[in-house]
């Protein structure tokens, strides 16, 4: 009687500081929800202050209907050309004996790490009125290459840099899919071409589809490729209007179609990707070594494209940069203005980084540890700012900062905040990750222990976590770094950074001033890949 007189009044104690931290957590959770989407919705207020009418009779005119077609045909053949590429080099690297196939799937891989606007600088810089493909060509009479510039250069660009998402989707759906089903076929005496197309093509389409998607949104939401090869897409066209018009409410209606042009595309693959589930393995079957197939005379062929596609996509675009590098230092370029930028760069990377992570680590908690309707919409607010352009949400902030918030109107804060929002899915993705791979029963342990839940998380889910965390810190210092549109938009005034000194240069045609800062930006996309990677390996071993 004694012990249970002294243990029962203790209880709604516990259960007090429980029921608080719970709830404060959830408090804290949905306030970082809902900074998140406050972009969006001063977006859509701003927008409905034109009116009905003023806004429909932008939406139905002739400008914004070209503006959708150029960009809904940029999409469409940049995913084309990226078929093209991605499937039959994925196919090669995975399913054949092609000589070397481990190092062509990491070289494959590598111009995911090239931003856009850096590789169409490279294109310009090689293949433009001023390059050096045209000062070489001078001498035997050819006055003028074709341009470059339009829909032409905004597919190659594009296309180079973008055909990895597929690239990488195809792999993954080819390493999970059963060989039983491509032996099977070999036995009914189909050949490996026919193998391929009627068997193995088929059921890649989930990966295609998801490969797709990824390749669409980024199109869709690109800003610096189609700005510095001058093809008027949405993002192009929404920046033109709100530089050159007093009345800014154009802009932001061009930029709620592109949200709901973004949005469709998303509900459209889930639509599609929920079709597919005739394409699931019934069960997860024997293991198996794979038969590789024989190339046999088409093994030269086969390298000569992988080594053709390197080339283009990596080779050429680095040695570009490199070629315009010593050109400037031999002409006496001051690499000083470099310097400044990098150091920008870095701060505003690394300043994003560690704001992401930290808001990132109470939602991802929140939504692996009490899992609920409230937490699932937490979790999806977080993310919408990563379907959302760069251009749409750096326009929203500077609509609202310069109405509502004009102390930070133009600041650094407001820009790691635009960063914060665009790129806390990235973090907060490696994060719940992480949480899903540490068994709740260690916490538990620790509780019976001793330790309350705020030290139990410290010291023993926090030093658990520390792959993902480090590894949502690297994707968003990366992502930070190459990010465009919303520094162009909200830096403060002389903030100079890596990207926003590339597409200055360049659009100035001053190929040698952009081209030390394209070399630093690559070599620190490099190393921040390098992290991630090796982070993922510790976290799977």
């Amino acid at each position: 009687m004694m012990n249970q007189r002294t243990i029962a009044p203790t209880m709604p104690r516990v259960i007090a500081r429980v029921s608080t931290g719970r709830i404060a957590l959830h408090i804290v959770a949905g306030a970082i929800a809902l900074l998140m989407l406050l972009p969006l919705a001063y977006l859509a207020v701003r927008a409905g202050s034109a009116g009905v009418a003023p806004a429909f009779d932008i939406l139905v005119s002739d400008r914004t209907g070209r503006v959708v077609l150029n960009s809904l045909i940029l999409v469409a053949l940049v995913t084309i050309a990226s078929w093209l590429i991605g499937i039959p080099f994925a196919w090669l690297t995975v399913r054949t004996d092609l000589p070397g196939r481990k190092w062509w799937a990491v070289l494959g891989a590598l111009p995911l790490v090239i931003p856009s606007y850096v590789g169409a600088y490279s294109l310009v810089a090689m293949m433009g009125p001023r390059g050096f493909v045209q000062s070489w060509l001078e001498p035997f009479g050819v006055e003028r290459l074709p341009s470059i510039y339009g829909l032409p250069g905004a597919v190659w660009a594009l296309t180079l840099f973008t055909y990895p998402y597929l690239f990488l989707s195809v792999r993954a759906g080819l390493q999970n899919l059963d060989p039983a089903i491509d032996e099977a076929a070999r036995s009914l005496g189909y050949g490996p071409w026919q193998t391929f197309r009627r068997v193995t093509l088929p059921s890649l389409r989930p990966s295609i589809a998801a490969g797709s998607l990824l390749v669409a949104l980024y199109v869709l939401s690109d800003f610096g490729a189609v700005s510095i090869l001058r093809f008027n897409s949405f993002t192009r066209a929404i920046y033109l209007q709100y530089l050159s018009s007093f009345d800014r409410t154009l802009a932001s209606v061009l930029a709620l179609v592109l949200v709901v042009l973004t949005l469709l595309l998303l509900v459209s693959a889930q639509r599609l990707q929920g079709t597919m589930r005739e394409y699931q393995r019934a069960g997860i079957g024997a293991a198996r070594r794979r038969q590789l197939v024989h190339l046999g005379a088409w093994r030269w062929p086969a390298l000569l494209f992988c080594a053709a596609v390197v080339i283009a996509c990596l080779i050429l675009p680095a040695s570009v940069v490199v070629f315009w590098l010593v050109r400037g230092l031999a002409a006496g370029e001051s690499l000083l203005p470099v310097w400044t930028a990098t150091a920008n760069s870095l701060r505003a990377a690394s300043g994003a980084a560690a704001i992401a992570v930290a808001l990132a680590l109470p939602v991802a908690y929140l939504t692996v540890r009490f899992p609920s309707r409230y937490s699932t919409w937490v979790y999806r607010s977080s993310y919408l700012g990563n379907g959302l352009p760069g251009i749409v949400i750096a326009l929203s902030l500077v609509f609202f900062g310069a109405n509502y918030a004009p102390f930070i109107y133009q600041t650094l804060a407001m820009l790691l905040f635009a960063y914060v929002v665009r790129f806390l899915p990235e973090a907060a993705g490696t994060i719940r990750s992480g949480l899903l791979q540490i068994s709740p029963r260690l916490e538990e342990a620790a509780r019976s222990l001793g330790l309350n839940r705020r030290r139990t998380v410290w010291r023993v889910t926090l030093p658990l976590l520390r792959p993902g965390i480090w590894a949502g810190v690297a994707l968003v210092f990366l992502s930070a770094m190459k990010e465009l549109p919303a520094t162009l938009l909200l830096g403060p005034t002389g903030f100079t950074t890596l990207a926003t000194q590339i597409w200055s240069a360049t659009g100035e045609a001053f190929f040698t001033r952009a081209a030390a800062p394209a070399l630093i930006l690559l070599a620190v996309s490099a190393l921040s890949m390098t992290l991630i990677l090796r982070q993922e390996e510790m976290t799977g071993s």
